[in-house]
Parts: structure tokens; C-alpha cells; sequence
């Protein structure tokens, strides 16, 4: 007997995923959950462990390639069957065991039967004799289709057996290309080719993303400078992460404006606040720009804050991640001083209603205590979704997150 193991939904309804390195070979023994292919997804890299052991008969896919969810990744055969490296001829496809893996992945379950309201595991595509008259596996799919209004019956899909994929409705909400320029030959400057680069994975979510954001969402930007001496003191005094001690000033501006802990639904015209903070923070790292998410920071004490944001930042680094890392932030922090700049408008991470922004903190000359001194001074802005708070609501908010971060030692009474 030979088992079929397909790409799972790895979490949020995701389409499919891109082949990074395979972990295992044809004729390579694997045990129960034993992970056999590190993939890409539209929000991390994760390894991908498989349900059944025995023999890897047959592997599908190469390097480089994205697979849709519900397809072949490996055959698995009982030990001493691989017939020179492939599955026996004729060998019906079972599923799963009785009793199959104890790892369960997120939108997938190995065993035979689901627990109550776990999400079923995800079809393999429909064959040609059977296919239904729309053939989609991907309910994030369905909503991209329904949020644009398209009939998915128009829809003529790129995966196999006309299975549709995300890329097969973006395709047909993007906006229509620019009349090409008229030819001309090429100066001297402009002699040669352009290079062409496809956008896949976590650089293919962030573009989306990013245009819908700026596409959907009126946001309007205020910023104010302030006096960071007495931040810089608090870090030194508590040997906290710069980044813990903005987290908590957030945390307690959002407390007093709960108002930015929300998001705009245009289905219903309303607005949606969130009772609890879940803190995305931008982070820079070789596969581009992440934004992974702290959890329940109001929960959270500034040390746990800061131990939380470590973690966070050197797996996001590490490229470990999990999907369930990189969604459902309610607001986000990001720190852009880094880079040694002052200010920026930065677009809102969709569909947050808000994002504070801090730049590099400089030595400047700032009137303290009557006189003039030289200062540690930051640009503080705040980004917002004008749908959902006026400017009095933004610029008390900014105002208060100065406030702290000038006289930062009330909030650090318990680390």
C-alpha cells in the first residue's frame, strides 16, 4: 500500500505554497511526522511534516515551484516496496490510517476523524471526469472572488485541472497596465536589458497588501517631535529593549484612545474595536519586511514585553515563524530610527485603523527647564484610518505617546 501525502492549508486559507528545499529523498525512510519539505508561504517558511511513514517513493514538485493546497507533495510506501524508487503500479490511494500523526497542522488534521470544529482537511483537486462545475479548494479564494464581485464561474483557473488559484482572480482585479511608450532606440544610459523580477511568497503578500491599503483606506499622517533624554535613561536604568519600552508607551496610549485599536469593515460601514492589543512591529530581515505580531500585549509586563519582541524579531531573522505569527495584529509599531531616518508617512498595515511611527533619536538643541540644551530628540508620527477617528482623537493620542516617552518612568512601576 502506498499513502499520498497533499499540501496542507497551512493557516488563514492560504492557496498554495512555494517549494524552498526538500528535506528528504526518493528511497529515503521517514517516521511519522517527520518533516519532508521546507516551504514557502505567502506569510513565512515553514517546514512541513508528513503523517505516515515507510519508504518516499515518489516526491512532487521541484525547487522553485508553488503548488496549490490539496496537491501531491510525497508518496509514502511500506518498507522494502519502492521498486527501484517508484510507488508500485496500481496501488490504490487509502489516506490516512486509523489513529494517523499526533502533529496536527493548522487547517489540517492527520487522523481519520476531526474534532469538533477543526476545520476538515483540505481536498485533493478534482480529476477531469469529476471536476465540479467551479473549481475551487481555497475559501480565501471564494472571498477574494466575492469581495470584487467576481462570478467564479468566468473564471478559467491556472492549476491543475483548472483548479483556481489567488493569482487567477488578482489577475483579474489588477489595474490595466500603462500604454507602453513609443520605441526608441536606446540611449547610451539606457543601453541594455531590464531586469525582470516575479514577485512570490511574503514579497508577493506585502505588495498586495500595500496597495489595497492605500487603494481602500483614507489615512492622514500628524507627528510632533519630543524629548527622548529620559527614554534613553529608562533603557540604560533597566537594561530593556528600546523597542520594549515604545511597546509599552503603545500599549498605554491605546489604553486611554482605544479608539486606534480598531479597524473600518466596508461591508457593514462600521466600526470594529478590538478589546484586546495584539502588537504587530515591523521587522527588517533578509526576506524582506515582516511584521510579526505580540499577542495580548495589554497583558503583558514591559520585561515580558521586551522578552516577547526578542523572540519574535531573532525567528522572524531565523526565517521560523509561524503563520500564526504574522496575522491578526490590531495596531502596529514601527521603529524606522533604525534606519537612520527621521520621519515617514508609512501606509497602514491592512486593515489596521492606526501605526505609530518613531524615527532615529538625535542630539539637538531643545529648550529644557527654561533654557536651552542639547537634547535627545525624536520625531514621533502617527498614521490613521480617518474613517474612524477624527483628528483630536490622533493628536491626543500622539500627544500622550510624547508625554510618556518625555517622562517614561510611570509606566515602568511594574517590569
Amino acid at each position: 500500500m502506498a499513502d499520498t501525502f497533499l499540501l496542507p492549508d497551512l493557516g488563514e486559507g492560504l492557496a498554495g505554497a512555494e517549494i524552498v528545499r526538500w528535506l528528504v529523498e526518493v528511497g529515503d525512510e521517514v517516521t511519522i511526522d517527520q518533516p519532508v519539505v521546507e516551504v514557502e508561504t505567502a506569510k513565512a517558511v515553514v517546514e512541513v511534516p508528513c503523517p505516515y511513514a515507510g519508504v518516499v517513493t515518489e516526491r512532487f514538485g521541484t525547487v522553485g515551484e508553488e503548488i496549490p493546497v490539496g496537491s501531491p507533495l510525497v508518496r509514502v510506501g511500506a518498507r522494502g516496496t519502492t521498486n527501484g524508487g517508484q510507488p508500485d503500479a496500481g496501488l490504490p490511494d487509502d489516506g490516512p490510517p486509523d489513529g494517523g500523526s499526533g502533529q496536527v497542522l493548522v487547517g489540517y488534521g492527520t487522523g481519520t476523524t476531526t474534532s469538533p470544529g477543526a476545520p476538515a482537511p483540505a481536498p485533493p483537486p478534482a480529476t477531469s471526469a469529476a471536476r465540479p462545475a467551479v473549481a475551487v479548494i481555497s475559501p480565501l479564494v471564494r472571498k477574494l472572488a466575492r469581495d470584487h464581485g467576481i462570478d467564479l464561474r468566468t473564471v478559467r483557473g491556472s492549476g491543475p485541472d483548472g483548479l483556481i488559484l489567488r493569482a487567477d482572480i488578482e489577475a483579474r482585479t489588477a489595474p490595466p497596465a500603462p500604454a507602453p511608450a513609443p520605441a526608441s532606440a536606446p540611449s547610451r544610459e539606457t543601453a541594455g536589458e531590464a531586469t525582470r523580477t516575479p514577485l512570490r511568497g511574503i514579497a508577493a503578500t506585502a505588495a498586495a497588501r500595500l496597495s489595497r491599503s492605500r487603494a481602500e483606506i483614507p489615512d492622514a499622517t500628524c507627528w510632533v517631535d519630543a524629548d527622548a533624554t529620559e527614554l534613553l535613561a529608562a533603557r540604560r536604568a533597566t537594561e530593556l529593549p528600546l523597542l520594549a519600552l515604545l511597546a509599552r508607551v503603545c500599549v498605554a496610549a491605546l489604553a486611554r484612545y482605544p479608539q486606534l485599536n480598531a479597524t473600518f469593515d466596508p461591508a457593514d460601514n462600521a466600526i470594529v474595536t478590538f478589546p484586546a492589543v495584539h502588537l504587530g512591529f515591523a521587522a527588517q530581515t533578509d526576506r524582506g519586511l515582516l511584521v510579526p505580531v505580540l499577542r495580548d500585549a495589554h497583558r503583558r509586563t514591559t520585561r515580558e514585553l521586551g522578552l516577547g519582541l526578542t523572540r519574535l524579531t531573532e525567528s522572524a531573522r531565523a526565517g521560523t515563524l509561524a503563520p500564526a505569527d504574522l496575522t491578526g495584529s490590531t495596531f502596529t509599531l514601527n521603529n524606522y530610527g533604525v534606519f537612520g531616518v527621521d520621519g515617514s508617512t508609512p501606509i497602514l498595515n491592512h486593515p489596521e485603523a492606526a501605526m505609530l511611527g518613531v524615527g532615529r533619536i538625535v542630539p539637538r538643541p531643545w529648550a529644557h527647564e527654561g533654557e536651552l540644551a542639547l537634547r535627545q530628540v525624536v520625531q514621533l508620527s502617527l498614521t490613521f484610518d480617518h474613517r474612524v477617528c477624527d483628528g483630536a482623537v490622533a493628536g491626543g493620542f500622539l500627544r500622550h505617546v510624547a508625554d510618556r516617552v518625555e517622562s517614561p518612568l510611570s509606566l515602568l512601576a511594574d517590569l
